[in-house]
């Protein structure tokens, strides 16, 4: 059902526009059809105090608790295989922003390289730190993963087709099944890595200090306010393309409504499960763990070759490599639904708990 509402309600929503849908099936997407609306302080303003006095309550709590956490050292060198990842990840990020001559029909592919190198350094660092990581641990799931997160990934491209909040620059050469298959190995990367480094986060509890003892999510009526979060999730799919400018935040928003309330209507536990107890270390660790990410994405795509770049509405100034700062808090929702589709394969029991508790 849920996966039923997420593709169709923006489907249904552009319906609603009456344009026409050649112009959405592009590949690579080339056609801008969608005009942004211009930076405005008062958007700006107001985004930014929704964003930063929670979370600067939250950093607040973690920043005073922090120094009662005892110190967790760590238990192994860094392995070899590790030292391996590092020093693929170097070379490709060398031939991500040179332009050499000889290596130019290598340079729109190096995006596969940085991220499997980077999968693997975090990985390594995990072992080292807590004796434990994916890849070692749970090697099978933690394949699926790949696979998993290329139609992950292929979900959110789909929406930004009705707000089109990002456009792919350096791609222009490549056929429609080349796109198709070099886009999917490049999403293959994003669900192993954020688990990845949710893994190596883990490996520092003053990261989430105060947070395993903070007020509790509880829901007086949890099936009726998950049949509301699941119905509000399909309106704003709906409305996505019909006012791109003004709801272009629940891009991010609104699957996870979704995904969380068809989680629970499902009797299946969700990251949300540890906070409605009071314990939100599993969020906040997923959610910055997808941050971290995000900062790595940003950074490596600055002057890569094939890369992106943004058309954000009302906020796209202050630009952290292409990212408008704001964009960022986008990151964290999306760790959060990382979370969510990582955890149908790599939970111990597809009945019960979370695989990211």
């Amino acid at each position: 059902m849920a996966i039923v509402i997420c593709l169709a309600m923006p489907a249904l929503g552009l319906l609603l526009t009456g344009r026409p849908i050649s112009a959405y099936l592009e590949f690579p997407p080339r056609t801008r059809h969608i005009v942004h609306a211009a930076f405005a302080w008062t958007a700006f303003a107001a985004l930014g105090a929704v964003l930063l006095v929670p979370m600067a309550l939250v950093v607040r709590r973690i920043v005073s608790q922090a120094r009662n956490v005892q110190p967790r050292p760590s238990l192994r060198r860094f392995p070899a295989w590790g030292w391996l990842g590092v020093a693929s990840g170097i070379v490709a990020w060398v031939l991500a922003w040179t332009r050499l001559p000889h290596a130019a029909v290598l340079q729109p592919y190096t995006f596969i390289p940085l991220w499997l190198a980077y999968t693997v350094v975090m990985n390594a660092l995990a072992w080292r730190r807590t004796g434990a990581c994916p890849l070692l641990s749970r090697p099978v799931r933690y394949a699926w993963l790949f696979p998993l997160s290329a139609v992950f990934w292929w979900y959110f491209e789909y929406l930004n087709r009705f707000v089109q909040n990002w456009f792919y620059q350096g791609v222009e050469g490549f056929s429609a099944d080349g796109y198709v298959l070099c886009a999917s190995l490049s999403f293959a990367t994003v669900l192993p890595a954020v688990t990845a480094t949710e893994a190596w986060l883990a490996g520092y509890p003053a990261l989430t200090a105060g947070l395993g003892h903070a007020t509790p999510l509880q829901l007086r009526h949890p099936r009726p306010a998950a049949w509301a979060s699941l119905l509000a999730g399909a309106l704003f799919l709906g409305l996505l393309p019909v006012f791109p400018n003004a709801l272009f935040p629940f891009l991010w928003l609104a699957p996870l409504a979704v995904m969380a309330a068809a989680e629970s209507l499902a009797g299946r536990a969700t990251p949300f499960a540890a906070a409605g107890h009071g314990d939100w270390r599993p969020l906040a660790r997923m959610a910055l763990a997808a941050l971290v990410c995000g900062f790595f994405w940003e950074l490596w795509n600055y002057w890569s070759h094939a890369r992106w770049v943004y058309a954000v509405p009302y906020v796209g100034r202050f630009h952290l490599f292409e990212m408008p700062i704001l964009g960022y808090a986008g990151y964290l929702p999306f760790g959060i639904e990382c979370a969510l589709v990582a955890d149908w394969v790599m939970r111990d029991d597809n009945a019960g708990g979370s695989g990211h508790g």
